[in-house]
């Protein structure tokens, strides 16, 4: 087979690639060398800022298939026909920890995934934990800063992270399931995956209905101790990932819902879009609505999944959001993260560029009219602003159909700092210790004392006090524990 030519970036060839141009075969590089230069310079490029969350990860493409019409509730087009096939991309990691860290950490894991339907991209961006430590967003950059390193020694600080628990009695539900014998998924294969908070359907009729979603893994449940943790491979899951789509074994999820409409939301003594709380399955049970199965890796992983890029603002006609703060929070927060790590023109990457044609009167900016074949950022109709007087000469104009409901607000509503001071933070905490067996009581009471151990008097009793406000059991078992520890 004949070989390709070796090109610049321009796409002239290159006729040396493995030496500089130098003054004599002992002299100095000389400043017309402009390869040399050229591989320098992008190779000092080739970074850009990691996530501040979510940093380690991997991602596959693959399909969702509908199983069940769900035209009732939604005019989203890839959630209406049975058997209709959506590809996706699905990006897993850890959260707390940057790229030097491990995928066996004791951390939630995310779970996103980019659906790329004839209508635009949607985004389900969700962990394997359907709650999480947080309802309130202005607390999120405290909250991660307090689970990194400390920033004097730059190492770990579990006393920092139950100081922080332990001011927040919001997180104990989360932070009962991460310190759970499910804390460490063996692989991104063995986990399920949550939207974990309210999004919402809507239809041709007005009528909104709130949702959950669930991604149940065919694989089963698999996970690992701290101590199996420490001794598997710090890539080992990403491996685990990549290895299994290579030799054709390819993970599935089955795709479920609960659903929950507008009337019944008013009368619920739980606030249905407090995201550190799940929707019991007696009231609200899961629907099976598909099939998501992974079935190709990336071919350039900096290329494809590390410059993926997932938004909870991304939506299609059909898909909404809810009042939870934390996801109106996000709906801000990460496309300007995207603008930031990735350029104004992130969603031209081809990853993330829909597939679906893309027409707007977004210009410039680094990148500009980057994207796949069919979705090059042009000039369309010759303008650049809306309205404008040529709509009709090939200039886009905005499309008449059916509008999202107006997002209802509570009766007389008054824009206020509010604290949720009586919300019950603990009895879903506690029902989660209950169903456990007393071996994984012992071993979450363990994993707990293991980081409170290092905090002091202080923290240890108000962590205590959550504790047994959830299950005086609970309590009890973490004080017993903190004995061993002391020992």
């Amino acid at each position: 087979m004949t070989s390709k030519p070796l090109t610049d970036a321009n796409g002239a060839p290159i006729t040396h690639d493995d030496t500089s141009r130098t003054a004599g075969p002992r002299g100095p590089l000389l400043a017309d060398n402009r390869q040399l230069f050229e591989k320098l310079a992008h190779f000092n490029r080739e970074r850009i800022p990691e996530r501040v969350v979510h940093a380690r990860g991997t991602g596959a493409y693959g399909s969702f298939t509908l199983s069940k019409d769900l035209s009732e509730y939604t005019l989203a087009d890839f959630l209406r026909g049975e058997g209709k096939q959506t590809p996706v991309f699905l990006r897993f990691s850890t959260v707390g920890g940057g790229q030097d860290s491990s995928d066996y950490a004791r951390d939630p894991r995310g779970f996103a995934v980019k659906f790329y339907t004839e209508q635009g991209n949607w985004d389900l961006v969700g962990n394997n934990t359907p709650v999480f430590f947080l309802r309130d967003p202005i607390k999120f950059p405290d909250f991660v800063h307090s689970q990194k390193k400390n920033p004097r020694t730059n190492t770990p600080d579990p006393a920092a992270m139950f100081e922080f628990w332990a001011n927040h009695p919001a997180s104990l539900h989360q932070m009962t399931i991460l310190m759970s014998d499910r804390g460490i998924p063996a692989s991104y294969r063995h986990m399920h995956g949550f939207s974990s908070h309210t999004l919402s359907f809507w239809n041709e009729k007005g009528e909104r209905t709130w949702v959950k979603w669930h991604f149940k893994t065919a694989q089963g449940i698999r996970n690992v101790t701290a101590a199996e943790g420490a001794s598997l491979p710090p890539f080992g899951a990403q491996e685990d990932l990549v290895g299994a789509i290579d030799a054709g074994d390819f993970p599935s999820w089955t795709v479920k819902i609960q659903l929950m409409t507008e009337a019944q939301a008013r009368a619920s003594k739980l606030n249905p879009f407090d995201v550190t709380k799940v929707w019991r399955y007696a009231d609200h049970p899961l629907i099976e609505i598909g099939k998501l199965e992974l079935n190709r890796n990336v071919d350039n992983y900096f290329a494809e999944t590390e410059q993926s890029a997932f938004s909870p603002s991304h939506m299609v006609p059909g898909l909404g959001a809810s009042p939870d703060r934390m996801l109106q929070a996000r709906m801000l927060a990460y496309p300007d993260a995207h603008r930031h790590r990735l350029g104004a023109n992130y969603q031209r990457i081809p990853v993330n560029a829909p597939r679906s044609p893309v027409h707007h009167y977004q210009r410039d900016g680094a990148m500009a009219g980057l994207g796949p074949d069919g979705h090059e950022q042009g000039s369309d109709g010759g303008v650049n602003f809306w309205p404008n007087d040529r709509a009709g000469q090939g200039a886009p104009a905005p499309v008449a159909g059916p509008a999202e409901p107006p997002m209802p607000l509570e009766s007389e509503a008054a824009a206020a700092w509010y604290d949720d001071p009586h919300e019950d933070d603990f009895s879903q905490a506690g029902e989660l210790f209950r169903v456990m067996s007393a071996e994984q009581q012992r071993q979450l009471c363990d994993t707990i004392a293991g980081g409170l151990c290092h905090a002091n008097a202080s923290i240890q009793e108000r962590m205590l006090a959550q504790f047994d406000a959830a299950d005086p059991a609970y309590g009890e078992g973490v004080r017993d524990a903190l004995k061993r520890c002391e020992r």
